[in-house]
């Protein structure tokens, strides 16, 4: 059995953005759809918080920060064959005021802390997959709390590419693969989970084969 541990904000724990406040379903977000292309011989994890940062104290909410809260998260789920790692979105925020490239180092972080803490069942380093978050789309009611993000978000895949080869593990821009909803301008619609989940599912493949 390979196990595999998806760390990430509303967009792995599935807000539905034509329900503000709602979840999709298990099945229809993208880490239920992984688990159902990869089929048996797999576990996989969702480790998904609404608002999750890569890295930084967020003064609406003190349990938001990502780093803080990966070690243990690591050490409670190991043995571990692979992390998914896709946050960055929540750092676009005007509040913390970090550029594309503040946000791709602070989620290297997480890929070192990763490497460093997290052991297989051979006692050795689970591979890392670190996803870069689409761009924002129409941000409608978010526009205040996002200004200034959207086009940093556009940034954000190619700066992140750059950290996963600094890192030395794998990457998958999901702006080439999906595109955020237009009724909130940060969530997917169910749609675009099904895309997210079989293109990391072809990635685990060929990680884990």
């Amino acid at each position: 059995m390979k196990t595999i541990l998806c760390y990430g904000d509303s967009n792995t724990y599935g807000a539905d953005p034509a329900d503000k406040g709602g979840r999709l379903g298990r099945d229809v977000r993208w880490p239920g759809v992984l688990r159902a292309d990869l089929g048996d011989g797999f576990l996989v994890i969702e480790e998904g918080l609404n608002g999750r940062t890569t890295g930084w104290d967020d003064p609406m909410d003190p349990h938001l920060n990502g780093r803080t809260y990966l070690t243990p998260c690591l050490r409670t789920h190991q043995p571990l064959d692979l992390v998914v790692i896709m946050l960055g979105t929540n750092d676009l925020k005007a509040r913390f005021a970090l550029s594309a490239a503040d946000i791709a180092e602070s989620a290297g972080v997480l890929v070192e802390t990763t490497q460093r803490e997290a052991r297989d069942a051979a006692g050795q380093p689970p591979r890392v997959l670190l996803v870069a978050p689409p761009p924002l789309a129409n941000l409608s009611d978010y526009d205040g709390m996002f200004e200034g993000g959207t086009e940093k978000s556009r940034q954000l895949g190619e700066y992140s590419r750059r950290v996963a080869g600094w890192k030395q593990c794998a990457f998958l821009d999901a702006g080439r693969v999906i595109v955020a909803s237009d009724l909130d301008g940060i969530h997917f619609a169910p749609e675009e989970h099904a895309k997210l989940g079989r293109a990391v599912a072809a990635t685990v493949r060929e990680l884990l084969a």
